[in-house]
């Protein structure tokens, strides 16, 4: 069994090309773990990585993917889909499929990766679908251990990027008040793979990380902090529900599928407290936050100005 430290067997992602999975991936491999990774177009070699071309509804690749390995990561979902056919194709089926692998190859220990969305799954379409997924997992006779992420920041992510460019404008709409917690991209990267050894403090355990920050964040306290990231002054605008569905609609109608902020997200943007959960941290012998948001926001926004995706 992998120990999450490099020695060991072989470890299966899915959801690898993405933004978490990027980050658990190149963690793996600094520790010098042997990866194998499902990804829906071909990739560039690298060493260490056996790439497995497919997808969640291709059961052939599913089974490349997961044979021989001693551990499954399971990433890879839909953020961002038209209706709640799409979001149970991705997070629904696609995780029945994986867990099935599993099972078929008698892999016995899978990470699976939720979402807060899926602690109110009466809010969303997304968080409804999320939720069904970890029944899938928790229904089975797998080694498992579910990890709801709050909202996810980082080099390469394009979600909570666009409110890096709404910083740069002065003004953030914002959903009404309420509190949220947050998690730097190689924060959770290192919290799955430090639970790759199965164990009574993980096995058949969710839990809920963020950053350490007491008390979390407010919506206006993180636009403050983006907008110190990115070196400017930001007045927070905090709209009713209503107004941002609104401009839920617009925004609809002017990307199209490429909307970032959908009717779905905010019916549940918009309720009051997405903290991680008291009592749902991962135990602190295992993992710590270490970056603190103030700079990993810092660091980001340095990132984005590198890669151009801002100036």
């Amino acid at each position: 069994m992998l120990d999450g430290n490099g020695s060991g067997d072989l470890l299966a992602i899915t959801g690898a090309t993405g933004f978490v999975g990027r980050a658990v991936l190149d963690e793996a491999l600094r520790r010098g773990m042997e990866v194998r990774a499902l990804a829906r177009r071909p990739q560039r070699a690298r060493a260490g990585v056996e790439w497995v071309r497919g997808e969640l509804g291709d059961e052939r690749a599913l089974k490349r993917l997961v044979g021989r390995a001693s551990v499954v990561i399971h990433i890879a979902g839909v953020v961002n889909a038209p209706d709640a056919a799409g979001f149970d194709e991705g997070n629904v089926r696609g995780t029945l499929n994986v867990v099935n692998a599993a099972l078929a190859l008698g892999v016995g220990r899978f990470v699976h990766v939720s979402s807060l969305a899926a602690r109110e799954p009466e809010l969303s379409l997304y968080g409804a679908s999320k939720r069904k997924g970890e029944q899938i997992v928790k229904a089975s006779s797998l080694d498992w251990t579910v990890v709801r992420p709050p909202a996810v920041y980082g080099p390469h992510d394009t979600e909570m990027f666009e409110l890096f460019k709404l910083a740069l404008r002065g003004v953030m709409p914002l959903p009404p008040r309420g509190r949220l917690s947050v998690i730097h991209v190689a924060d959770l990267a290192r919290l799955l793979l430090a639970l790759i050894p199965s164990g009574e403090e993980v096995t058949h355990r969710i839990f809920e990380p963020d950053d350490g920050e007491p008390g979390g964040w407010t919506h206006v306290t993180l636009a403050k902090a983006i907008g110190l990231a990115v070196g400017r002054r930001v007045m927070p605008l905090p709209l009713p529900q209503r107004a941002l569905r609104w401009i839920a609609w617009a925004d609809k109608a002017f990307r199209g599928a490429g909307a970032k902020l959908t009717p779905d997200r905010v019916e549940y943007m918009c309720h009051p407290d997405w903290m991680a959960g008291a009592g749902m941290a991962p135990p602190p012998a295992l993992w710590r936050a270490q970056v603190q948001t103030s700079i990993g926001l810092h660091a980001t926004a340095a990132w984005y100005r590198e890669a151009g995706w801002i100036k």
